[in-house]
């Protein structure tokens, strides 16, 4: 405790919280409210208990309060004359609350410790992506070999890493259905929109609707780069003077496509069904092929080792890290949603570890989709898998990639009462009004019918506003009010998960939990 520059420091807590504030705030005087439930306190109750007890200003630096606490803890900091501020939502991070407060870290009065944890941590994300978006800073940036300008998007080994959301098969989705989905790419943290063509066809008066779909996007404040995705040559001739990065660009037709754009050269002859699977052989064809288009003229070129969905992602991995070791100033891409694609687990571990290992293989552009259901939020999921990167470690930051998990096991459990009695489940009485609820457009919908006849819809994004609206109208039995919020939750859980949901059918399999044992 020498190193916190508050030596005498009060946690205040309820009888529920009393042992876990006492074990995890070890050093601290702990004081204890006669309320069951700390979240249930509020600032004006703390300071009359605090006064009441005799609590007075020369007795300690500093009073935390429970971090569920509605208000501010200035009212107490005004009634006794001793600082006070939030601590954390859960007593188990009082540790790293206490250790912050020893470096400096400044609480706050209305702002629970923990969430002050991931505002400071994402501040710093953005004080370095200001640095690398200033002017200066840019110019002298583009001066070393390994970084590269794409359109108005500086990328390279002195930038974060930036992602291409792949708007797969464009033209079939049309000039709309692209903007809307570059739109949802862009919010979700893409750097450049790439525009996938349909493999075999040719499109090139979708081609000219590129201009279109750009001057959309800056209406929006959206002035990204746009590449374009094709294997066609007359695709990509068509393309030339709309987009600013070009993939796909391989043996195969490496002749007809000249620029001085950027360009992602892959080692493949697609047109003759040609690839390198050895790391080695893979990575001498891709220097042979790069030095070939810089002989035709090529200004920039950005390698693709080409990175293999299991069960062949090792070698891929194998061939990324060699060229990296051989051509340590190249700017790289690689297509992590290949992987995540074709596997059946969630995305967010996986893009975490992509993202960790495109960090130490200092690969510079991530290409990913969200073509399939389980693909879902890959893009946020980079973004900040890419944002934890910029740190050392990405651990212990103040914010995560833990969506189903949890970083510490919480610790509450209470003694039973003298009687113990098992759960019995009793018939559900139907009853004259029934409720039938869904989500869409990130809202839950609730319709409440009489026989067969919807008589009212309810709309809202919080269950509590739903439920509060149901029982105002309607007349319905407590077991009916306690399913009806059951699911309304359920609903609210897959909203936030980006999960299907449909009504009385749970929302995880029972992957971890065996009832028999």
């Amino acid at each position: 405790m020498s190193e916190i520059p508050y030596e005498r420091i009060l946690l205040v807590t309820g009888r529920l919280a009393e042992p876990l504030v006492r074990k995890y705030g070890e050093g601290c005087d702990v004081f204890v409210t006669p309320v069951s439930v700390a979240a249930f306190l509020t600032p004006e109750m703390i300071a009359g208990y605090l006064k009441k007890a005799g609590i007075k200003s020369e007795d300690y630096d500093l009073i935390l309060i429970p971090g569920l606490v509605r208000g501010s803890a200035r009212l107490i900091e005004d009634e006794l004359g001793i600082p006070a501020f939030k601590g954390p939502r859960n007593a188990m991070d009082l540790p790293q609350t206490l250790k912050a407060l020893g470096k400096g870290f400044k609480l706050s009065k209305g702002v629970p410790a923990d969430e002050l944890f991931s505002f400071d941590a994402l501040k710093r994300v953005e004080d370095i992506r200001n640095k690398t978006g200033n002017r200066h800073y840019i110019e002298k940036a583009l001066k070393r070999p390994w970084n590269v300008l794409i359109g108005n998007l500086p990328a390279g080994r002195d930038f974060p890493v930036r992602i291409l959301g792949e708007v797969v098969d464009a033209p079939r989705l049309g000039l709309d259905g692209v903007v809307e989905k570059a739109f949802y790419y862009l919010r979700e943290g893409a750097d450049i929109i790439d525009i996938g063509m349909v493999a075999g066809e040719t499109n090139l008066d979708f081609i000219d609707l590129i201009p279109e779909v750009r001057e959309r996007l800056k209406r929006e404040g959206f002035d990204v780069p746009i590449s374009f995705d094709s294997l066609n040559a007359k695709e990509l001739e068509r393309a030339l003077d709309y987009a600013d990065l070009f993939l796909s660009v391989d043996e195969g037709n490496i002749e007809e496509l000249v620029t001085e754009k950027p360009v992602v050269l892959i080692p493949t002859n697609q047109r003759k069904g040609f690839f390198p699977a050895k790391p080695a052989e893979r990575v001498e064809f891709l220097e042979n092929l790069k030095e070939k288009a810089l002989d035709l003229g090529y200004g920039t070129v950005i390698p693709d080792l080409i990175l293999e969905h299991v069960p062949h992602l090792a070698r891929s991995v194998t061939a990324f890290q060699l060229y990296r070791e051989r051509n340590p100033d190249d700017v790289l891409l690689a297509g992590v949603g290949n992987v995540v694609e074709l596997y059946d687990a969630d995305s967010v571990g996986m893009n975490a570890l992509l993202a960790g290992i495109s960090k130490e293989l200092s690969i510079n552009l991530l290409l990913t989709t969200e073509t399939s259901a389980k693909a879902r939020g890959s893009v946020r999921e980079l973004r900040r898998a890419i944002d934890m990167n910029l740190f050392e470690m990405p651990k212990d930051l103040g914010f995560d990639l833990l969506l189903l998990k949890e970083k510490r096991a919480a610790a509450w459990r209470f003694e039973p009462t003298g009687e113990v009695v098992e759960a019995e489940k009793r018939p559900v009485e139907l009853e004259p009004i029934y409720f039938r609820v869904w989500v869409e457009e990130g809202k839950i919908w609730v319709n409440a019918h009489r026989g067969t006849e919807a008589v009212l819809t309810i709309v809202g994004d919080e269950p509590n506003a739903i439920i509060d609206t149901v029982l105002e109208r309607f007349e319905i039995s407590p077991r009916h009010a306690f399913y009806l919020g059951r699911e309304l939750e359920r609903a609210y859980t897959a909203l936030k998960l980006r999960r299907s949901y449909v009504q009385e059918v749970e929302l995880f399999p029972d992957f971890y939990w065996n009832k028999f044992v």
